[in-house]
């Protein structure tokens, strides 16, 4: 079993698996982009402060704290595959309940609807990540993982203008989301039915198959423990930050070009940070790890996004939103590096250790809610919100950054 297992990572006979995955991955995009655009829909239609717009980020990622840690029991009782085959049925659920939610005129609904789904993206994504990195040889993981990114990036461009064709965002009518969710939610389940029967093999980390009484040699031979392992608590903190900062632009772009160009039509502004992205994803595809390690990636890319927010920050707004792409592309090859230098050498600890990754993903709720109240600080008594007040809370990447590129030079490195 075990040779077999080899046999599989080296001899690069995943594709198929692989394109699987890359479907999941899709979907995970595509939900992320839909609250990009649901968050001024929903404040233009229950008037609602920005920061309150972004309890809507908060709704989905706060499931990722409280279900990560049962994600990664549910993955070991059942496996990998009928984990993610659970989850395209509870994020369906979560789609239905959109329109009772529009019914009722109810935001407590809406958010328990995207609560909902975000249970459903919490056991998806605990499944898909982990998967990705053990498939094949742990020294092209970020690779793998910046072609699962251009999946997801492209339909997080996607999300927002396939809700455009039924929303009007200038002229908020809730009983229009009826139609598209009722169909994004046979969409999804639809797609458990196809994960029952996809060839999708069942896959192990390195040292995972061990026995509790590890071998000497082995790296986890004297842990008892996934709390023992400070490079991979280390990285949950990392990429809680990084989900924020990743987050965040997709999150206030459309509210910071309102604020640049208020009479333009903002569908249009929702693809630059995904463009960003998908470039910095192929820029990874090309280069890790045949010219750039994944380790040496991260520490560039650390750099870039503090260059970038700097001049976002300081540029003219209306030349500084176009510096949102650039931060996506420094984001891209983020995720696709912290994850396996955090998950490394876990062997028979990998699947906790991914379930605790998968909490670190709430921050993508908690900062960019932090930024909406900071944007209501900064407005004070004044109706309405300006280019300056976006770019003074922006100054919240830039201790984000740092702490990105302290993991990527030293803190992946720590093993006791």
């Amino acid at each position: 079993m075990a040779q077999a297992q080899k046999d599989f990572k080296s001899g690069g006979n995943y594709f198929i698996p692989l394109a699987i995955v890359g479907i999941l991955f899709f979907v995970i995009g595509f939900g992320v982009g839909i609250s990009g655009i649901l968050i001024p829909f929903l404040q233009k239609a229950f008037t609602l402060t920005t920061s309150q717009s972004y309890l809507v980020t908060a709704a989905i990622f706060s499931a990722f704290v409280i279900f990560g840690a049962p994600s990664g029991m549910l993955i070991k009782k059942i496996g990998y595959k009928k984990t993610m085959l659970i989850a395209f049925f509870v994020m369906a659920l979560g789609m239905v309940l959109f329109v009772p939610s529009a019914y009722y005129q109810s935001f407590p609904f809406f958010l328990l609807a995207l609560f909902i789904g975000g249970i459903g993206n919490t056991f998806l994504q605990a499944a898909v990540n982990p998967y990705v990195t053990i498939i094949g040889p742990k020294e092209s993981a970020a690779m793998r993982m910046c072609l699962m990114g251009i999946m997801n990036k492209a339909a997080w461009w996607m999300g927002p203008l396939f809700l455009g064709i039924f929303l009007d965002i200038n002229n908020a009518q809730l009983t229009d989301v009826t139609f598209p969710f009722y169909l994004v939610a046979g969409i999804l389940a639809g797609l458990g039915i196809f994960m029952y029967f996809a060839p999708l093999p069942e896959v192990k980390a390195e040292g995972e198959d061990e026995s509790e009484v590890e071998v000497s040699s082995s790296i986890t031979g004297s842990k008892t423990s996934i709390m023992q392992f400070p490079h991979l608590l280390l990285g949950v903190l990392t990429l809680f930050i990084y989900v924020g900062v990743e987050t965040l632009p997709m999150a206030s772009m459309l509210d910071f070009a309102k604020s640049v160009f208020p009479n333009d039509d903002l569908t249009g502004y929702s693809k630059y940070v995904p463009i960003g992205l998908m470039i910095g994803y192929v820029f990874g595809v090309l280069m890790i790890p045949k010219i750039l390690s994944q380790t040496k990636a991260l520490i560039i890319v650390s750099i870039l996004g503090m260059a970038a927010s700097l001049a976002l920050i300081f540029l003219p707004g209306n030349i500084g939103i176009y510096c949102l792409a650039a931060i996506g592309f420094a984001n891209s090859l983020m995720w696709p590096a912290i994850w396996p230098l955090a998950i490394a050498d876990l062997g028979k600890f990998t699947k906790t250790g991914a379930s605790m990754l998968v909490m670190g993903i709430v921050g993508g709720a908690v900062l960019p809610l932090i930024f909406g109240v900071l944007v209501d600080s900064f407005k004070g008594a004044n109706e309405i919100v300006s280019t300056a007040n976006f770019q003074s809370a922006y100054w919240i990447f830039i201790p984000c950054y740092f702490f990105i590129l302290y993991f990527a030079i030293a803190g992946h490195k720590i093993r006791k």
